[in-house]
């Protein structure tokens, strides 16, 4: 893979657009998660994961399509920091109705 050379500093300065930048954060922060260690800090990252996806859902300069992965991705990692908590109650749906049957009073 070949860099560019006009503006080499070192290997943690980068200059990108705003998307690129946010994309990258998002990224870093996703390796974070999985190489992470204490729980306090893998759940801040996953919050802040889950926001940098919301953000760039709402991009101006990306394409309708990879807005939709975005937003895919950040309603499945909005699952994982809130497993108890449905999508639905996250955008100000109606909560989906349960799938199971509740437990009878009497078994005959």
């Amino acid at each position: 893979m070949t860099r560019p050379t006009d503006h080499i500093t070192s290997d943690e300065e980068y200059a990108m657009p705003c998307a690129e930048a946010l994309l990258a954060s998002s990224l870093a922060l996703m390796t974070g998660y999985v190489q992470g260690c204490c729980d306090d800090h893998r759940t801040q990252m996953a919050q802040k994961v889950v926001q940098n996806l919301l953000h760039l859902s709402e991009h101006p300069m990306l394409s309708p399509d990879f807005k939709t992965l975005l937003w895919n991705l950040h309603t499945r990692w909005l699952q994982q920091t809130h497993p108890a908590r449905t999508v639905s109650e996250h955008i100000d749906l109606p909560a989906a109705t349960p799938l199971w049957h509740t437990t009878p009073e009497t078994v005959q």
